[in-house]
Formats: C-alpha cells, structure tokens, sequence
C-alpha cells in the first residue's frame, strides 16, 4: 500500500527501524519487528543504514520483510553518490520486492572527498523517481529549519520545490517544542504545501543521545527538556521514563492540534515504543 492512502481515514502512527551495524546482529532487528507489529504500525521505515552508512540491499530486505507481514514499508534512499544507472537498479529491485515507498533523501554530507553522483539535492532523485517508476515518494522536512539552509524562508522554498517534484508525503526531523511544528506548519500552508506531514518524535533516553542529535541537526532545547534532563541524566532508569514522558507530551498535544500522523524514531527499542504506544494508542 502506499503510505498517501493511510491519511484519508485517521491519525497515523508508524515507526522507524534501522538495520545492525553487523550483519551477524540481522536476527536482532527481525525479533524488535515483531514487537513493534504488535503495535498496530501503520506503516514502519527502515533507513539506509546505521550510522549512515550501509548496504542497500539488506536495508531492503528488511523493508520486503516488513511489507510481506502485512504493513506498509518505506525504504529511505539518500541520492549523495548516486549515479542515473544505480538508482534505476535499486528502483528495479524495489519494485521486485514490491516495495512501494520510498524515503528520498539527500544524505549526510561525506567527510573529505567523495564522488558527487548524479542527483546534487533530494527533490533532483524524487523528480528522476516520478519519471522511471510508479512509487509513493515521501521526503523528510524540518521544523526549525535544515542546518545548511540561511533561514526558515529558504528553507521553506527549498521545501515546496522538493514537493512539487512528486513528493506524496513528509516527515518532519524530530523537533522537542511543539510551537516550532505549528508554526513550521503556518510556513506550509502559506507556500501551497498541501501535502500530508508527519511529525518525527524521537524519545530521548540518555543525554549523548541528544547531544549527537543536536549537533548533528541543530534541534534546539527548549528549557523544560535541558532541566529535565539536567536532573535526570545521572539516573538512567528516572532519565529513560521521563524522556517517554515527554515524548508523550508532545504526542498527546499534537493530536489534539490535528496531526495528520506521528513518526516515532524507535532507535530500535521496542521497549520504549510499547510504553509510547500505550499512553496515546486511544486518541488517535
């Protein structure tokens, strides 16, 4: 199914997943699959690869894997190295598996040199993926703005061109304050971008966590967020509870407000997702 059919009828709530960083860990990631299932996933994404790194083709197993339980998947596809030809042989391959999401993206930059490939920015692969195949694209978007972007109105430019390419759907980068949403959303709407946008909840657990996060996103921390964390953070039990709690928070005010979907970040921890799911599975 492609994920623009699930927003007619209700609020979706889907997961993302990650492959091992070892190929001999690969039973772990089908064991934390099976937990999220039971978690009534409108759809599950599965990234390129840990770290940013990765093998395509086990990434896409995983999607097969998911998608033939019964749930729609989504395969992220970053386009930084890629050339016309490889891109139209993991379109050929997706549409073996019978995969028909894909999350485009442009990727985190290389240190050093690298090949550049054949699609410089995201929305260059989404308009190639519109003329050589019949996928459901979605694309990633950001609340407080892309940290290579001067300020939100480029960014907010940036945005409807990658929408206008073919985009069906949008996932936001996790953001801790539910105003930068809202007013991101405002910025949407006044641009003519009308398609639906899931907000990208990460639950911070441990506080290097989201020191990666932050300065590799830019995502501010609202006061609230750093006390919490600054008194928890040496009680990994209390510190783990309160980071659900605030995820939490934001999820129940966010459906409140009309939310077209949540996008939990699992960081593949069925655990957390279940307590997540728990708290707000009878709102949406």
């Amino acid at each position: 199914m492609k994920t623009k059919e699930l927003f007619k009828d209700k609020t979706i709530l889907s997961y993302e997943v990650f492959p091992p960083k070892k190929a001999t860990n690969l039973s772990s990631i089908y064991h934390t699959l099976d937990e999220l299932k039971e978690l009534s996933p409108d759809c599950i994404s599965v990234t390129y690869g840990a770290g940013g790194g990765g093998n395509h083709s086990q990434s896409l197993a995983i999607a097969q894997s998911i998608k033939d339980s019964g749930i729609p998947a989504i395969a992220h596809l970053p386009c930084i190295g890629m050339t016309q030809k490889e891109l139209l042989e993991i379109l050929q391959e997706l549409e073996q598996r019978g995969i028909e999401n894909i999350l485009a993206l442009r990727g985190d930059l290389p240190d050093g040199q690298y090949a550049p490939g054949d699609f410089e920015y995201a929305s260059d692969m989404i308009a190639f993926i519109k003329e050589h195949g019949d996928f459901n694209i979605v694309a990633a978007c950001y609340p407080e703005g892309h940290i290579d972007t001067k300020n939100k109105v480029e960014d907010i430019k940036h945005l409807k061109i990658k929408v206008d390419a073919g985009v069906d759907h949008l996932i936001t980068q996790l953001f801790l304050d539910n105003q930068d949403f809202y007013a991101f959303k405002e910025r949407c709407e006044l641009a003519g971008i009308e398609v639906p946008i899931e907000a990208g909840i990460m639950p911070v657990v441990n506080k290097s966590q989201i020191e990666r996060m932050t300065s590799l996103c830019g995502v501010k921390l609202p006061s609230k967020f750093t006390k919490m964390m600054d008194r928890y953070q040496d009680n990994p039990v209390a510190m783990r509870d309160a980071g659900i709690a605030y995820a939490v928070n934001q999820i129940v005010d966010l459906i409140s407000q009309g939310v077209d979907g949540i996008h939990l970040y699992t960081m593949n921890n069925p655990y957390i997702a279940k307590r997540i799911y728990q708290a707000v599975h009878n709102l949406i």
